[in-house]
């Protein structure tokens, strides 16, 4: 009987994660860690995929879409340009920096 739930379960759960790819990395702005609660936003094709920092300007993400996403950052009620990152089976890491200019916020690959 624990077997049977478990396979079931293994069907039901693992399909979603066996193509997902994980993108998870920190984003600070100077020498700083940006304020928790800030969200991030990544947008497929198909779908949208968000999540927030932590203490540390840390996320982490699961995204089911491979290939080129735009990620974007909002900090300090203010989205940051469109920034391009690309998801694999495999997960990537992606530590940015958020610099400001002429009133705006552009990201940046550490």
């Amino acid at each position: 009987m624990k077997i049977t739930t478990m396979v079931i379960l293994l069907i039901v759960f693992l399909p979603a994660f066996a193509f997902s790819g994980e993108i998870y990395g920190c984003i600070k702005e100077g020498k700083k860690f940006i304020e928790k609660g800030s969200k991030v936003e990544i947008t497929t094709d198909k779908n949208t995929y968000s999540t927030e920092t932590d203490k540390y300007g840390s996320f982490r993400l699961y995204v089911n879409d491979n290939g080129m996403c735009i990620f974007k950052v909002y900090y300090k009620g203010q989205p940051t340009q469109d920034f391009a990152v690309y998801t694999y089976e495999n997960p990537v890491k992606y530590d940015l920096i958020l610099e400001k200019r002429d009133d705006r916020y552009y990201l940046k690959r550490k």
